[in-house]
């Protein structure tokens, strides 16, 4: 079993005065084990959790891309989340194998800045596309006579250049909010930058300014999640006056989809985020953490390629393409 080993370094105690900025040049990150064949299994474990949601997001993005009969609104926003779960893998999982590989615990300054405002660039982004996803639904089923004029090429652009240019606003201000306060240690209880175990360092009042940001995204982020639950409720009533029959299984097979995301996502995330981090690392914590980081963008692929019919014959066909103009550079 792979047990959790807790960071030590020069820097770090539980009383000592704030550490000048400029002379903090790094943090050290949790480590997963100071046993060398479990950092080993580490590395090898979430290499292959890493290659397949990026494989799998890619190869979404390409089929949606490369097929014009899947231009439409409904799937322009999934590729959106497929680039959304490619760059939240991306900004931990590297960090975290490399350093297992190395036997190493340590990231830069610039480092954990970047792991956090690009962290929480990507969950905001996540969030709001679940919700513009849940929008485009909703008028689909329940107001289709209008769903063109309302949801179309403009429109869709618009909504996401908005989602993408709010949840950059909320990754700077969280990483502002986080990092305006000086640091005791630089030793983080977690196998990243995470923000609650940051401002667990925190040595002077100013990390009451992200507290009161993380109060904000929390209201933020509920209200997306109700307006979400509300409208899957409009469309349940909505679906369930269709005949039975093909209509009906359609309905449900592109709304499952986004309330599964969904509830894993904010059930892990929220206690990540909004409830005290502990002094001493938590397996539950940590296990929480690598679910929202980790089976959302794993998941993505797997439930939108296996239950979209029409998703899953653009991407047999993009393959086999594939598999066809490799065939016919080997063959003379």
């Amino acid at each position: 079993m792979i047990g959790f080993h807790e960071p030590t370094g020069s820097l770090y105690a539980e009383e000592q005065s704030p550490i000048n900025k400029s002379s903090l040049s790094e943090f050290l990150l949790l480590q997963f084990s100071d046993v060398r064949e479990l950092q080993i299994l580490h590395f090898i474990v979430f290499l292959i959790f890493y290659l397949t949601a990026v494989t799998g997001n890619l190869l979404i993005v390409s089929t949606i891309v490369s097929d014009y009969h899947l231009h439409t609104p409904m799937y322009f926003f999934l590729m959106n989340l497929a680039i959304q779960d490619v760059g939240q893998i991306s900004v931990i999982l590297p960090v975290s194998m490399v350093n297992s590989l190395r036997n190493d615990s340590h990231i830069s300054y610039s480092g954990c800045v970047a792991q956090v405002l690009f962290n929480v660039f990507f969950l905001a982004s996540n969030c709001s596309l679940l919700t513009v996803m849940a929008c485009d639904r909703y008028v689909a089923i329940c107001k289709p006579l209008q769903y063109e004029t309302l949801v179309n090429k403009y429109a869709c652009f618009q909504m996401v250049t908005a989602v993408w240019i709010i949840s950059l606003f909320y990754g700077v201000l969280h990483t502002i909010g986080t990092f305006v306060s000086p640091f005791c240690s630089n030793s983080v209880n977690q196998f990243f930058c995470e923000i609650p175990h940051l401002l667990k360092l925190a040595c002077s009042n100013l990390y009451l300014i992200e507290i009161a940001i993380l109060l904000l995204s929390a209201v933020v982020a509920m209200s997306c999640f109700v307006f979400i639950v509300v409208s899957y409720m409009y469309i349940l009533t909505t679906v369930m006056r269709f005949p039975a029959g093909q209509g009906r299984k359609r309905a449900f097979s592109t709304c499952l989809p986004h309330l599964s995301v969904l509830s894993v996502f904010v059930f892990t995330s929220y206690p990540s985020y909004f409830k005290s981090a502990s002094d001493s690392p938590s397996s539950l914590d940590l296990s929480l953490t690598m679910i929202y980081t980790m089976v959302p963008p794993l998941m993505n692929p797997l439930i939108y390629s296996l239950r979209n019919r029409e998703l899953k014959s653009a991407l047999k066909n993009l393959l086999g393409l594939k598999f066809f103009l490799v065939n016919r550079k080997i063959l003379p």
